[in-house]
C-alpha cells in the first residue's frame, strides 16, 4: 500500500480558538475590516452599550474622548454594568461581558426590553483588538477598576474609590498588531453620534478631541428626536410645509415613530433605522410605509375629488417625490437579512408600521387640507413627468449588452466582452478624447468623450435629464437603465473611470457626474464601480530625466531631490496637452496609474453633500466652500 506521505486529516488538527483568540486571528468578520472603517466601528460598539441604557430609560449622557495617541474613553451615566460575581463562570459579571463572546444583559433575560448591538459581540470585541483597556464602573457607592491587555485581565476587578452617582468608563488603546493606522477622525465619530442623537431623543451626546493642535468640542442633542432629523436633512432645500409630519405607536413590543416633510426636489431620501442601525437595504418597516403611504395618499385624492374617476391612481413613486423621511422601529429580537445583515426582517413589522402611518397621515391629512393639496399637486406633476420620461427612456434602451450596432458613435469600444474586465473611461472634451482613444489599450479600456457639462440633474426631473444628449449617450453606453430601472448585472463595464482636467471646470464636470451617478445609477457608486483618474499636475524635465508630479507636495520633495538647476518644468492645464503616449503611462496604463474609487460610506452625509453643492440654495454652497477653503490645493483660478 502506498505511503501516505501528507499528514492525516484528524481531530489534532481541528483547532478552537478560545474566547477572543477568534476575534484576533479572524477581526475582520467582528468589524467589518481592519482599515479606517474597523477603528471607528470599535467606538460605535463601546457607545451603542451606552445607548442601550438609554433606550433602557437609565442614561441621558454620554462622552466620547478622543485622547493625545488616538486612546478613546466612553463614558457614561447608565446604572454601570453589574460587579456581583455571574454565577455561571463565578467571575465578576464585567469581567465575563469584557473577556466572552455573546455574554451580556441583552440575550433573553430582563436587563434590557430592546438593543442596538448588531450581532452582540459589543465590547468583549474592542477588548480583544485593544493594546490595553480599562474599565470603571460607579455602582452600589462604590468605584471598582479592572485592566485588561490585549483581551486578557491582568488583575482582579477592585475597589478604587467611593462614587455617589452610577455609570459606565471604558479607556481603550486600538492594537497596532491589528490596525493598519490609528487615527480618529472627530468628523467620521461626529457624523455617528450625530445620527444617535437624533434617534434617542434627549441624550445629550458629547465629542471632545484632546488631540494637540486639534482641540474641539461638539455636543450633539435634540429634543425634538426624529422631527428635528428631517429638518436637518432638508435645511438647504425648500420646503412645501414649514413642519415635518410625525407619528408614532406600538404594538406587541415594537415601537415604530415616522417623521417626514416633502421638498420641491425631485428626489426621495427615506433613511430607515431598527434599534438605532440603519437599515441601508429597506426591508419590513420601509415597505409597511411605503404601502401605507400610498394607500392613505390615493385614499384622500379620492375623497375629495382632487383625483378623478376616470384618472388612475397615483404610483407610490411618485408620491414619495420630494419626500425626506425618516423611519425608526425598535424591536426586541430583530432579524436582520441582506448581503451587509442591514436589512430588516422581521414579518410583524410591516403591519404595524402600515398601520402606525395609515393612521397618523390620514389624520395630518384631514387637519391640514392646504398641505394634502400640495403633496397631490406634486404627486400629479411627478405622474406625468415619469410618463414623459417612459417615452424618453425608450429611446435609451438597448435590446441586448451585445448588440453593439445600438451603440453611440462616439464611444470607442473595448474588444473583450466581459464587463469585469472592461473600463469605461468618460474624458473631458474632444481632444483628451482622441488622445485617450490612441493611447489606451483597445482590449480592455472603452473611451467616451464628454462634450462641455452634463446637466445638472440635482435641479432636474427624470424627464429633462432624459433630453440631455450625453446623458444619453452614458446610459446607452453603460447598457443598465436608469433609475427604478437600473439593473448593475447589465453594466458593460465594471470600472468607469472619470477623467477630467485638474482646474476648476474639470471639478465642476466630475462633481455633474458624480450627482449623476448618485442619484441615478446609485448601485454603481454603492458596488465601488466609479472611480477617479489622477492625472499629473507636472512634467518636470532635467538631463534626459522625465518625472510626472501628481501635487505641490511631490513636486517640492522632487525639487529638493534633483536640485533646481537646468530644469523644465511644465505644468499640465488640461488632458488634451498631453500626447497619447503620456496619457497611457501617467494615468491610463494600470500599472502605474493612480486612480481614487468612489465609496459610499454615509448615505446621509452624501445627499447632504450633493445637495449642498449642486442644489438652488446659495448660502450654504458659500458657508461650506468658506470653511473649507484652506483645504484645496492645486486650483486654477
Amino acid at each position: 500500500m502506498e505511503e501516505l506521505t501528507h499528514q492525516e486529516y484528524g481531530a489534532n488538527q481541528i483547532q478552537v480558538l478560545e474566547g477572543l483568540e477568534a476575534v484576533r486571528r479572524r477581526p475582520g468578520m467582528y468589524i467589518g475590516s481592519t482599515s479606517s472603517k474597523g477603528l471607528h466601528h470599535l467606538v460605535y460598539e463601546v457607545v451603542d452599550n451606552s445607548i442601550d441604557e438609554a433606550l433602557a430609560g437609565h442614561c441621558d449622557s454620554i462622552k466620547v474622548i478622543i485622547h493625545n495617541g488616538n486612546t478613546i474613553t466612553v463614558e457614561d451615566n447608565g446604572r454601570g454594568i453589574p460587579v456581583d460575581i455571574q454565577p455561571q463562570m463565578g467571575r465578576p459579571a464585567v469581567e465575563v461581558v469584557l473577556t466572552i463572546l455573546h455574554a451580556g444583559g441583552k440575550f433573553g433575560g430582563d436587563g434590557y426590553k430592546v438593543s442596538g448591538g448588531l450581532h452582540g459581540v459589543g465590547v468583549s470585541v474592542v477588548n480583544a483588538l485593544s493594546e490595553w483597556l480599562e474599565v470603571e464602573v460607579k455602582r452600589n457607592g462604590s468605584v471598582y477598576h479592572q485592566r485588561y491587555e490585549r483581551g486578557k485581565p491582568v488583575k482582579d476587578l477592585s475597589v478604587i474609590g467611593k462614587a455617589e452617582n452610577t455609570g459606565t468608563k471604558i479607556s481603550f488603546k486600538p492594537d497596532t498588531e491589528i490596525f493598519e493606522e490609528i487615527v480618529y477622525e472627530f468628523g467620521i465619530l461626529g457624523q455617528r453620534l450625530r445620527e444617535l442623537s437624533f434617534l434617542n431623543r434627549g441624550v445629550k451626546i458629547t465629542l471632545i478631541d484632546e488631540r494637540e493642535g486639534q482641540e474641539q468640542e461638539k455636543v450633539y442633542q435634540h429634543e425634538g428626536g426624529i422631527i428635528d432629523f428631517v429638518k436637518d436633512l432638508n435645511k438647504n432645500k425648500d420646503v412645501l410645509h414649514p413642519k415635518p409630519v410625525y407619528f408614532s405607536g406600538e404594538k406587541d413590543d415594537v415601537e415604530a415613530e415616522v417623521s417626514l416633510q416633502y421638498n420641491d426636489s425631485y428626489s426621495e431620501n427615506i433613511f430607515s433605522f431598527c434599534n438605532n442601525i440603519n437599515t441601508q437595504e429597506g426591508g419590513t418597516h420601509e415597505a409597511g410605509f411605503k404601502t401605507a403611504m400610498t394607500r392613505v395618499i390615493n385614499d384622500y385624492a379620492r375623497k375629495h375629488n382632487i383625483l378623478k374617476e376616470n384618472e388612475s391612481n397615483l404610483s407610490g413613486e411618485d408620491i414619495r417625490e420630494g419626500m425626506t423621511c425618516i423611519i425608526s422601529v425598535k424591536v426586541k429580537e430583530p432579524q436582520f437579512e441582506g448581503q451587509t445583515k442591514t436589512k430588516l426582517g422581521n414579518s410583524e413589522v410591516r403591519g404595524i408600521v402600515d398601520a402606525v402611518v395609515f393612521e397618523g397621515m390620514g389624520t395630518f391629512l384631514e387637519e391640514n387640507p392646504s398641505v394634502g393639496k400640495k403633496i397631490i399637486e406634486k404627486s400629479v406633476n411627478a405622474a406625468r413627468a415619469r410618463e414623459a420620461a417612459r417615452k424618453a427612456r425608450e429611446l435609451t434602451r438597448r435590446k441586448s449588452a451585445l448588440e453593439s450596432t445600438t451603440l453611440p458613435g462616439k464611444l470607442a469600444d473595448c474588444s473583450v466582452n466581459d464587463p469585469a474586465m472592461s473600463e469605461l473611461y468618460l474624458v473631458e472634451g474632444d481632444s483628451a478624447g482622441g488622445s485617450a482613444k490612441q493611447g489606451r489599450d483597445r482590449r480592455f479600456q472603452a473611451i467616451l468623450p464628454l462634450r462641455g457639462k452634463i446637466l445638472n440633474v440635482e435641479k432636474s426631473r427624470l424627464d429633462k435629464v432624459l433630453g440631455n444628449e450625453e446623458i444619453r449617450t452614458m446610459i446607452t453606453a453603460m447598457g443598465a437603465g436608469i433609475s427604478d430601472d437600473f439593473d448593475i448585472s447589465k453594466a458593460r463595464y465594471h470600472k468607469l473611470i472619470i477623467m477630467t482636467d485638474a482646474d476648476v471646470d474639470g471639478a465642476h464636470i466630475r462633481t455633474l457626474l458624480l450627482t449623476f451617478f448618485y442619484r441615478y445609477m446609485k448601485p454603481l457608486v454603492e458596488n465601488g464601480y466609479v472611480y477617479i483618474a489622477q492625472p499629473p499636475l507636472y512634467l518636470v524635465k532635467k538631463n534626459k530625466q522625465e518625472h510626472y508630479i501628481y501635487n505641490d507636495n511631490e513636486l517640492e520633495k522632487l525639487l529638493n531631490q534633483i536640485g533646481r538647476e537646468g530644469l523644465n518644468i511644465q505644468r499640465y492645464k488640461g488632458l488634451g496637452e498631453m500626447n497619447p503616449d503620456q496619457l497611457w503611462d501617467t494615468t491610463m496604463n494600470p500599472e502605474n496609474r493612480t486612480i481614487l474609487q468612489v465609496s459610499l460610506e454615509d448615505v446621509i452625509q452624501a445627499d447632504e453633500i450633493f445637495t449642498m453643492l449642486m442644489g438652488d440654495k446659495v448660502e450654504p454652497r458659500r458657508e461650506f466652500i468658506e470653511s473649507n477653503a484652506k483645504l484645496v490645493r492645486n486650483l486654477d483660478v
